[in-house]
């Protein structure tokens, strides 16, 4: 017995090096002396904080362990526990933890991978010698990454539903959106990571000029200015968060509409013919994305507004169809 609690004791001491390594990098990153360079969106973290991670969990797993448990599931375990501790102790949100997560495993097993190859005919000195190369390197990086721009990206997200009406009921139903219960949206994995479900859309006045409240839960709201204006054919319109009604604790930091990182500044209705009392209606938004990682951060962030954009498309859909009378 006392054998196997020693032999399973070398685990505990590689996942709580590793553990105490991400902590150790998560903290760094998000302190004031690299919050403006990017902090936990900065490459040195997404990448090689992870990458050190598994090196070190690799480290500390006994030699005679397969080569499976060193480079795969060892990391993964202890990117789990760093996971579950930042959402145990809230340092992160849920939507920060599934954005990095498939980062983080992946990184870490290319890490362990690097280690074990690197190191698999040297001494128990060069070991500890490389394994200290991987802890520092995220931390030597990171003024270097400091003195880059961060580049910007424009995204559009577009999605589609064919609506069993008239283009002037369509209309109606677009220009003001009505109160929406949370039985009319159904459920969605977007709600279970925390963003709050739209609520109603009013409209100031018809015409260009008109302001649109689109308000969703927990206090928030966006100004939508109406600059297209073309009635049964075309709506669309500038947005911006409005700040003073936003609770600070609603959105993640990094995640914030408005905030550094992303914005959404436009989106627009379009409405098609598709047949006798049939409409085709378009919904489209632009966004801007301001991460070192724009092309894997894109997946997530249009992967959320056409999640949104959707079910405000079927909530549109299933009223008019309800209202609108049946063709002969």
């Amino acid at each position: 017995m006392f054998f196997l609690k020693r032999q399973y004791s070398h685990y505990a001491i590689a996942a709580g090096a590793g553990l105490a390594l991400a902590l150790l990098g998560r903290f760094v990153f998000a302190s004031d002396i690299l919050k403006d360079a990017g902090g936990l969106l900065m490459l040195c973290f997404l990448l090689l904080v992870p990458m050190a991670l598994g090196a070190v969990t690799a480290h500390f797993t006994p030699p005679t362990t397969s080569r499976l448990w060193r480079t795969v599931l060892g990391p993964v375990i202890t990117v789990m526990l760093f996971l579950a501790t930042a959402l145990l102790f809230h340092l992160e949100g849920m939507i920060c933890v599934l954005l990095i997560s498939p980062l983080f495993l992946l990184t870490s097993w290319l890490g362990a991978f690097l280690y074990v190859v690197a190191t698999r005919n040297a001494s128990d000195n060069n070991r500890t010698y490389a394994m200290a190369a991987f802890m520092l390197l995220p931390f030597v990086a990171a003024p270097l990454e400091a003195q880059l721009n961060t580049p910007t990206d424009s995204r559009r997200v577009e999605n589609v539903v064919v609506i069993q009406a008239p283009a002037a009921v369509v209309w109606q139903h677009i220009i003001r959106v009505p109160a929406i219960q949370a039985h009319d949206l159904g459920p969605s994995l977007v709600d279970n990571i925390g963003f709050p479900r739209p609520v109603e859309a009013t409209l100031s006045h018809e015409g260009v000029g008109g302001v649109r409240r689109a308000t969703f839960e927990r206090g928030v709201e966006f100004l939508e200015t109406v600059d297209v204006w073309e009635p049964r054919r075309r709506l669309s319109f500038s947005i911006r968060p409005n700040t003073a009604t936003i609770p600070p604790t609603t959105f993640d930091e990094h995640v914030t509409v408005g905030g550094r990182f992303f914005d959404v500044l436009r989106g627009t209705y379009e409405l098609q013919p598709a047949g006798p009392c049939r409409t085709r209606l378009v919904l489209y938004s632009q966004q801007r994305l301001s991460t070192r990682l724009n092309p894997y951060a894109g997946l997530w962030t249009d992967w959320v507004m056409s999640e949104i954009q959707r079910r405000i498309l079927e909530v549109i859909k299933r009223r008019c169809e309800t209202v609108a009378p049946t063709p002969v």
